[in-house]
């Protein structure tokens, strides 16, 4: 019969040491030569009480920091350090790197998770403040806070062969003790790439091709610099950012200490639970009303407006064109309904089904990435002009970024996000481009769909 373990409270901070220690003692015991060599996960984890995952995270001085939670925040993970980190540069290939994932995952003690993301495209210019996360990276955090179903666990993982005195070492270094978050920086200057010139210059570009029908819908994305005196602390930045932002995935992702990318994106690109798959398509906006009645008007008019769903439709054909054989079951909602965030709302389609056999989670990334609502549709044709007209570098802005674990996975579309570079921080966000689309009118929706970042950062 299964016993229930009594959570450790949190400023029991020497009881969760030994407690882990103990567990990872007992399972170097039962090591064999195999598990050495092969550099097998061996996971310790305790119930706690009294921790609260984002506060945690804020408080560590680790250079590599992480964390994720999904939409209805019923899923939350923070990670310090690094166990483990499978990265890369050449020649991304998502069957080599899921297979590397599933492999490390599969013989692992417990149910370890790694999260991280991929670039937006693998070819394209390359700016050196994605330099720290590669064209992909996936990280096996040392320690972790996980809350999930009513409860919170705190976790210590380590690969077979290496000394237990190093993730004790670690561990004296963590900070359970409540931390007042740093005030952020104020920007001392902003640059737009492009301007609205070129910006304008960019969209007009894109019409013409309508024209010609080389493809009906692309995302065209701008690049906002802040320059501050000072650095940003990404997850204290983060912390501020989740109170503004509901019904979002937050993710921040910082494989050094002066770099990296955060965010609170409202799309999913997919979730896999065994072999049941959930996805969906969101495009097309509307800014939210200043009153009740005013925002109702806004809602109705964006479920009314020919162009919005015109783009939200290549969206969803684009879904259900690149899922076909791999979900035969696949069941999408009749019509569109209307996602509301904090100062947008979407329109978004809801799929589900089960994959056939043999279908892998990289089968689903080369599927579904680029989806229309951050590429285009036709994707390749799209993809080809974004390559051309931005002169920035997206990195992993619109990338998939996510989690995977023995059981499941899931990634989300990284957008509405930004890259913390040094003293600078960049904020990344697009809009689908229509035929009838009017270049003014999406700059402003470009700039709402940043002001949860910019109001934060200028003090509003």
């Amino acid at each position: 019969m299964h016993t229930a373990v009594e959570p450790i409270h949190v400023r029991d901070k020497s009881r969760i040491g030994r407690r882990i220690v103990a567990l990872l003692e007992q399972q170097c015991r039962g090591l064999e030569s195999a598990d050495i060599r092969n550099r097998r996960i061996l996971r310790a984890e305790i119930p706690v009480s009294g921790l609260q995952a984002l506060p945690w995270l804020c408080g560590q001085s680790f250079g590599s920091r992480g964390y994720w939670s999904d939409r209805e925040n019923a899923f939350e993970l923070a990670g310090v350090g690094g166990a483990d980190v499978i990265t890369g540069d050449a020649g991304l290939s998502y069957h080599g790197l899921m297979e590397t994932l599933h492999a490390r995952i599969a013989s692992a003690r417990g149910n370890p998770r790694y999260f991280g993301g991929l670039r937006f495209s693998g070819v394209g210019g390359e700016d050196s403040a994605w330099d720290y996360f590669k064209a992909y990276r996936f990280i096996l955090p040392r320690f972790e806070v996980f809350a999930g179903n009513g409860s919170t666990t705190f976790a210590c993982n380590m690969l077979a062969g290496e000394q237990i005195e190093i993730a004790e070492e670690a561990f004296s270094r963590l900070v359970f003790t409540d931390t007042p978050s740093r005030p952020l920086p104020r920007p001392v200057g902003r640059r737009d790439n492009p301007d609205r010139q070129g910006w304008r210059y960019n969209i007009e570009a894109v019409l013409r091709s309508l024209e010609r029908n080389a493809y009906q819908k692309i995302v065209l994305a701008r690049k906002v610099t802040f320059e501050f005196a000072e650095g940003v602390d990404a997850a204290c930045l983060l912390r501020v950012l989740k109170e503004k932002t509901g019904r979002c995935f937050h993710f921040l992702f910082q494989p050094h200490r002066r770099a990296a990318f955060v965010g609170a994106s409202p799309e999913s690109l997919y979730r896999r639970d065994g072999r049941i798959l959930t996805t969906e398509a969101i495009a097309g906006s509307r800014p939210r009303g200043y009153s009740k009645d005013r925002d109702r008007a806004l809602k109705d008019e964006l479920m009314a407006n020919e162009k919005e769903l015109r783009e939200h439709a290549f969206v969803v054909a684009g879904i259900g064109k690149s899922l076909d054989g791999l979900c035969p079951s696949l069941v999408g909602d009749d019509s569109p309904e209307v996602l509301r965030l904090s100062r947008c709302q979407h329109l978004i389609t809801r799929f589900k089904g089960q994959l056939a056999d043999g279908v892998k989670d990289a089968d689903l990334l080369a599927a579904l990435h680029p989806t229309p609502a951050v590429g285009g549709y036709p994707t390749n044709q799209a993809v080809s002009d974004i390559l051309r007209l931005e002169s920035f570098d997206r990195g992993w802005y619109a990338g998939p970024v996510g989690w995977m674990s023995k059981y499941g996975a899931q990634f989300a579309v990284g957008i509405r996000s930004g890259l913390c570079d040094g003293s600078r921080m960049h904020l990344f966000s697009g809009a689908g481009i229509v035929d009838g689309s009017v270049p003014d009118r999406e700059w402003d929706e470009v700039e709402n769909k940043i002001s949860d970042f910019v109001n934060l950062l200028v003090g509003f």
